[in-house]
C-alpha cells in the first residue's frame, strides 16, 4: 500500500469512527439565543430525542422523536448518526400580499442522517431549522415500498405545569388551562406561557399531503404533550413530513408579529403570474336575488368594497346531492328569487366589483373539475369552499389539490369551517383566507377575540365574518370594537357587514335576507370605506391574552390602529411608530354611550406626530379604531 492510499485509508476510518462516536447534534439560532440539541443515546435503547433552550433556560426538556410504522419496528431506537450537513440562510422575500410587504428568512439548518445499528439498518434523516423566532424540524424518509405511518412519536416535555390556551377544534371556544389539562386533539398553534417574558407556540407548517397533526397529553406523563395524527399517512415514494415547530418570543404580541415564521417554512410561490390575485373587502349578498345582487354591487362600488359573495343556496340546497353548482337554481328555503347570476356578474364588471361564489363540499367532490373552468368562463373571481372535509391524509391532499386546480383557472379561494392554515398561501397565494376560527357567526365576546388574536392568528389569515349593524354586535362588545377587530384580525379577503344588507336590497321571506339588518348611510361607514385588507407593516403594540391588545398596521403612508379590551381600562398609546418630522391627522372612532345614535360612535379628528401620546379610556368590552394620515403640505 503506497503512502497516499495509506493516508486516505486512515482518513476514511477516522471519519467513520467520528460519525459513530457522534451522539448529539447542536444547532444554534443566528443570534445564538436558541439552541436545539438532537440526541441519539438517550436511555438503554439509544432512543432518539431532542431538547430546546432559550438563553440557557429550558423551553422543551428532553423529548422523544421518531415515527411508528405498520408491521415494522418504529424508527426511534438503536440509531447512529451517519452524516451532518449544515447551511446558513439569510434572505428576504416579498409576498404577493401580507401583514408586511417584506419578510426575513434567516436560519441555521442541519440535516442529520441516521441509520439503525441493528437490522434492518434503515436510513432516514431529520432536517432542523433554528431561527431567532423558533425551531422547526421534519422527518425525511426513503420509501422503497409502501410505508404506512399510524403514529408519530414526537413529544414536547415540560418542566412545569405551564399555563396554556386550549381549543379542541378549529372553531371551538378557547379556555385557559395548563399542560396537565390539555385535552386530546388540542388545536394548533398551541400557545403556552412559560413565564411573564417567555411565550411559545407549538404547531405544524407546510401540511400539504399528510394527515393533520394535533396534540394529546401523554397518558404516562402529565407534563408531556405528544403529537396525534388524524388517521394514517401512507406513502409509496420518498417523502418528508410537515414541519413541527416551537416558536419562542418574549411576549404574546411578538409571537403574533413573528407569524411569518410559518410562511418561511413553506415553498416560495409556484405561480408565475399573480396579477389576477387581488385582495379586498367583501359583502355577502343575503337575498339571492338579481335585485339584491345589483344593490350590493352599487353599495360596494360606492363604499370601496371590491367583491360581493353569493353564499349557500344559489345553486340549490347545499346538503342535497342532487344540487348542481353548474347552474343557478335558488334554494326556495333561502330565497324566492329570481336570481340571474350572469347579469349580476356583468353588471359588477361595469362597476369594478367582482363576484365570489360559495360551493359546498358535496358539489365540490363531484363537480370540481367542471366547476372551475365554468366559473372562470362566467367571469367569477373566486370561490368559497364550504364545509370541506379536513384532517385525514386523503382529505388534506384533495383540498390542496383543489387550491392548485383553482389557481390554474385563475380563481381565488376562501376555505371554510375546520381548515386551519399552515402557510400554503405562500406557495399558492390564490388561497387568500380561511375560517378555522371562532368568528362572528358564533358571537364571540371580546375576551374570546383577544384569545383568538394571540393564538389562532399566529397561524395566518382568518375569515372572521365581521358584523356591524346586526344586533349581535351589542352582545359581543361595541361598534368601535367591530372596527378594531377589522384591523386586528388579518384577512386579505375581509368580509364586512356580514348579517347586513344595503337599503335597496329586498327583504326576503326565509333565509338570511329575512333577518339581515339594513345598512344605513351614517358617518361610521367612512371607516370601512377606507379600510385596507393587506399591509406594508404590522406592529403589535401591546397585548395580554384574553385581556387587551393593540395593533398598528401601515398601508402606503397611512396607519391604522385597532385596540380592544375585555375589562375597562385606561392607558397611553405612543405614536412613535410614525415617521419623524411629519405631521399627521388622526381620525378616531370611539364608543360614546352618551350619544343617542344607534351605533353610539363618536368620530373626532386631531393633528398628531411621532411624539404624540394618546390617552385612551375603554369601557368593558369596548374598543377603538384610529386612521392616521399624513397632512399634505
Amino acid at each position: 500500500m503506497n503512502k497516499l492510499l495509506l493516508v486516505l485509508y486512515f482518513i476514511s476510518n477516522v471519519l467513520i469512527l467520528q460519525a459513530k462516536e457522534i451522539k448529539q447534534v447542536k444547532v444554534l439560532s443566528p443570534d445564538k439565543k436558541t439552541a436545539l440539541i438532537i440526541i441519539t443515546g438517550a436511555g438503554k435503547y439509544n432512543t432518539l430525542s431532542y431538547s430546546i433552550s432559550y438563553k440557557g433556560n429550558p423551553v422543551v426538556a428532553n423529548s422523544p422523536l421518531g415515527l411508528e410504522f405498520e408491521n415494522e419496528n418504529p424508527l426511534s431506537e438503536n440509531l447512529e448518526i451517519v452524516s451532518v450537513k449544515r447551511k446558513l440562510v439569510n434572505e428576504k422575500w416579498n409576498p404577493v400580499y401580507g401583514e408586511k410587504n417584506s419578510y426575513t428568512d434567516h436560519y441555521n439548518e442541519v440535516t442529520t442522517q441516521f441509520k439503525e445499528s441493528k437490522e434492518p439498518y434503515r436510513l432516514f434523516s431529520i432536517t432542523s431549522r433554528v431561527y431567532n423566532e423558533g425551531v422547526a424540524f421534519k422527518y425525511n424518509l426513503v420509501a422503497s415500498k409502501e410505508i404506512t405511518i399510524p403514529r408519530e412519536l414526537t413529544g414536547f416535555k415540560f418542566t412545569k405545569d405551564y399555563t396554556s390556551w386550549i381549543a379542541g377544534n378549529a372553531q371551538a371556544k378557547y379556555s385557559r388551562g395548563s399542560i396537565s389539562k390539555t385535552i386530546n386533539g388540542t388545536e394548533r398553534p398551541y400557545v403556552i406561557e412559560l413565564s411573564k417574558n417567555r411565550f411559545i407556540a407549538l404547531g405544524e407548517a407546510a401540511l400539504v399531503d399528510h394527515a393533520r397533526m394535533k396534540f394529546n397529553r401523554s397518558p404516562k406523563d402529565s407534563l408531556m404533550l405528544v403529537t396525534t395524527l388524524d388517521g394514517k399517512a401512507i406513502y409509496n415514494t420518498d417523502f418528508s413530513t410537515p414541519w413541527r415547530f416551537v416558536m419562542i418570543a418574549e411576549s404574546p404580541g411578538k409571537l403574533l408579529e413573528n407569524n411569518h415564521f410559518i410562511l418561511n417554512l413553506n415553498h416560495a410561490s409556484a405561480l408565475a403570474d399573480v396579477s389576477w390575485i387581488k385582495p379586498g373587502k367583501v359583502i355577502r349578498e343575503v337575498t339571492l336575488t338579481t335585485t339584491g345582487g345589483k344593490a350590493s354591487i352599487d353599495f360596494a362600488a360606492k363604499h370601496n368594497l371590491q367583491y360581493i359573495e353569493f353564499d349557500a343556496g344559489w345553486y340549490g340546497h347545499e346538503y342535497d346531492n342532487a344540487s348542481s353548482a353548474l347552474a343557478v337554481n335558488v334554494d326556495p328555503s333561502r330565497s324566492t328569487g329570481p336570481l340571474t347570476l350572469q347579469e349580476i356578474i356583468d353588471y359588477g364588471k361595469l362597476k369594478g366589483v367582482g363576484v365570489i361564489l360559495y360551493v359546498n363540499q358535496r358539489a365540490l367532490s363531484r363537480q370540481l373539475d367542471s366547476i372551475l373552468p365554468l366559473f372562470k368562463s362566467w367571469g367569477v373571481k373566486g370561490i368559497k369552499y364550504g364545509f370541506v372535509n379536513v384532517g385525514s391524509q386523503q382529505n388534506t391532499s384533495w383540498l390542496h389539490e383543489a387550491v392548485r386546480k383553482a389557481a390554474s383557472n385563475q380563481l381565488m379561494i376562501d376555505i371554510h369551517d375546520e381548515y386551519r392554515p399552515t402557510g400554503y398561501s405562500r406557495t399558492y397565494p390564490n388561497l387568500l383566507t380561511q375560517e378555522g376560527i371562532r368568528g362572528e357567526e358564533e358571537s364571540p365576546d371580546n375576551q374570546q377575540v383577544l384569545i383568538t388574536m394571540f393564538t389562532r392568528m399566529i397561524a395566518g389569515a382568518g375569515d372572521f365574518t365581521n358584523c356591524y349593524f346586526a344586533p349581535r354586535v351589542n352582545e359581543m362588545g361595541s361598534h368601535a370594537s367591530q372596527m378594531a377587530k377589522a384591523i386586528c384580525i388579518y384577512s386579505p379577503w375581509q368580509f364586512v357587514y356580514w348579517y347586513d344588507r344595503p337599503a335597496d336590497s329586498p327583504r326576503q321571506k326565509g333565509g338570511a335576507g329575512s333577518t339581515a339588518s339594513v345598512i344605513t348611510e351614517i358617518p361610521d361607514l367612512s371607516f370601512y370605506d377606507a379600510l385596507p385588507t393587506v399591509w406594508d407593516d404590522t406592529k403589535v403594540i401591546e397585548g395580554k391574552i384574553g385581556e387587551f391588545g393593540t395593533i398598528a398596521r401601515k398601508s402606503g403612508n397611512d396607519w391604522y390602529v385597532g385596540t380592544l379590551t375585555d375589562k375597562a381600562r385606561s392607558f397611553t398609546l405612543s405614536l412613535d411608530f410614525l415617521s419623524k418630522n411629519k405631521q399627521y391627522e388622526a381620525t378616531i372612532y370611539a364608543d360614546d354611550a352618551s350619544l343617542s345614535t344607534p351605533t353610539k360612535i363618536a368620530i373626532k379628528k386631531m393633528n398628531v406626530n411621532a411624539s404624540t401620546v394618546l390617552n385612551i379610556q375603554l369601557l368593558t368590552k369596548n374598543g377603538q379604531a384610529i386612521i392616521i394620515r399624513p397632512i399634505k403640505n
